[in-house]
Order: C-alpha cells, then sequence, then structure tokens
C-alpha cells in the first residue's frame, strides 16, 4: 500500500508539472468572477428597479442562478474527471512507463489505487475550491446562502469520482479518447434518464420511471446530482413546488425535493470500490 501512496503522489506532482492544475485554477476564478457578476447585477437591478422585489424574491432567484450553475460546473466536472482519468492507465501502457513500473516490485494494484488516490485528490480539491468559492461570493453580492452548501460540494464531488472511477476502468482495456468519450455520453444519458424519470411521474408511466430509476443504480452520477440540487434548493422553494405540484414536481429536472435516500448513498460508496476493484481486476489480466 505504500507504493500505492506514492504513485498518488507523484500523480499530483505531474498534474501541477503539466499545469493542469494551474489551467483549473485559472478557469475557476475566471467562471466565479462571471456568475458573481451576473448575480451582482441581477440583485442589484431587482432591488432598485421601478418596482423593486422583496429580499425573499430576490434570493429565491439567486438560489435559482446558483442551482443553473451548479448544473454548468457538474459537466464541467465531470469531463474534468473523465479526461483525468481516461488516460491515467491507457497513457501508461501506450508509453511503455507502466512497463518501467511493474518491472519493479510494484504490483499492477498498487499503480491503480495509486492512480485513483492522486487524480481524485486532485478532483475534490477542484470541486470543494471552486464551489465554496462561488457560494462564498455569491454570498458577498446578494447576501444569500444556500441551506447546506458543504453537502452540495461532497454531491459534486461524488459525482465526480463515480466517474472518474469508471474512466480508469475502461481507461484499463481502452485508448485514452476512447475512454473520455464513452465517460461524457454515459454521463449525459444518465442525466437523461434522470429527466425521464421526472417525467414519468407526471405522465404516472410506471415502465418508464422503473426503467429511468435503475439507470441510476446502474451509474449512480444523476442520483448524486439530485442530491446536489437539494443542498442547494432553499426550504420555501421546496415547500411552495411542492405544495402546487404535488408528487409531479419532480417532473423539473432542477428541483429535488428530498435528498437520495441513504440506501443509494451506500450503493454509491460500493459501486466505487466495486469498480475500482474491478479496474485492479482488468489490469492484472491484461498482457503487457
Amino acid at each position: 500500500m505504500r507504493a500505492a501512496w506514492i504513485i498518488a503522489r507523484l500523480t499530483v506532482a505531474e498534474a501541477a508539472r503539466r499545469r493542469i492544475l494551474w489551467v483549473l485554477l485559472a478557469l475557476t476564478l475566471f467562471s466565479v468572477f462571471v456568475t458573481t457578476w451576473g448575480v451582482e447585477r441581477l440583485v442589484s437591478l431587482g432591488r432598485e428597479g421601478p418596482d423593486p422585489a422583496n429580499e425573499l424574491e430576490i434570493q429565491v432567484a439567486v438560489s435559482q442562478v446558483l442551482i443553473l450553475v451548479a448544473f454548468m460546473f457538474s459537466f464541467v466536472l465531470a469531463m474534468t474527471a473523465a479526461f483525468l482519468g481516461a488516460p491515467s492507465i491507457a497513457s501508461d501502457l501506450e508509453s511503455g512507463i507502466a512497463h518501467a513500473m511493474l518491472a519493479r516490485p510494484i504490483r499492477r494494484a498498487d499503480l491503480v489505487v495509486g492512480r485513483w488516490i492522486g487524480l481524485a485528490a486532485i478532483v475534490i480539491a477542484y470541486a470543494s475550491l471552486s464551489g465554496l468559492l462561488e457560494v462564498a461570493a455569491v454570498r458577498l453580492v446578494s447576501g444569500y446562502s444556500p441551506p447546506q452548501p458543504w453537502l452540495a460540494v461532497v454531491f459534486l464531488s461524488g459525482q465526480a469520482v463515480v466517474l472518474l472511477t469508471f474512466a480508469m476502468l475502461l481507461s484499463t482495456r481502452l485508448p485514452a479518447i476512447a475512454s473520455g468519450a464513452v465517460c461524457v455520453v454515459l454521463f449525459g444519458l444518465g442525466w437523461m434518464a434522470g429527466v425521464f424519470a421526472g417525467i414519468g411521474r407526471f405522465f404516472d408511466a410506471g415502465p418508464l420511471v422503473t426503467a429511468a430509476e435503475a439507470s441510476r443504480w446502474l451509474l449512480p452520477s444523476d442520483g448524486l446530482w439530485r442530491g446536489t440540487i437539494y443542498a442547494l434548493e432553499p426550504s420555501v422553494v421546496i415547500a411552495g413546488i411542492v405544495g402546487v405540484g404535488g408528487p409531479r414536481a419532480e417532473a423539473n429536472p432542477f428541483f429535488a425535493p428530498t435528498p437520495p435516500p441513504t440506501e443509494f448513498l451506500i450503493w454509491s460508496v460500493v459501486w466505487i470500490a466495486a469498480i475500482l476493484a474491478l479496474a485492479t481486476w482488468s489490469l492484472s489480466r491484461r498482457d503487457l
């Protein structure tokens, strides 16, 4: 296991040397600046217009903007995770680095786990920094803070780790570009399955809901995204939408009246561990 931690540190150092971390930091600061400016303009116009909005209306509006920003960021984070994980093993195999490393007393499992720990640390740090910085900036210009920002960051990080782990599994068998493309497509399909589940509830289409819900267990990313929405949604919005729409309110893809169930969260952790174990097994069975 010591070898895995060494590989993890080398993975982070390699990302810093290739300026991946600095590019992510620059993108974070730019996106936070742009969205904060937009929120500040929205709040200023709402308070100073000919028909000023009350503070509750402003807070509700800002909360919905923040959810849309989180939605955009979830796609950016998912693609970052996918294209970090996709070359993690494939590039080492193609360049011959893996042959040199594994010729020493380093197990293949150490290589996979070490790469995963290093890349997961990068993705989680990126999600935490970006998410909490965005929340702090929005609070500074609007006075609004979501109910559970830390929980939202945890769900976003979990979503990214799901994509990262699956990309690493594919990386043991497929070229880097193919692995990244497959992960991004599956991520989009998973989100669409969540939308279909909501629409299915609206029309009482039981089979559609069942199929869409099953897809969330096959790839937990969309279920974790629903947790992000719930953590950012003010209670007054949840009460208002549920009061008006009832159970059919879940047809809204940007609304979640309840957090993900505990059994789903446990399954997500088990899923990540199982996919990581499968990636280790897949590399161990591959001829180098």
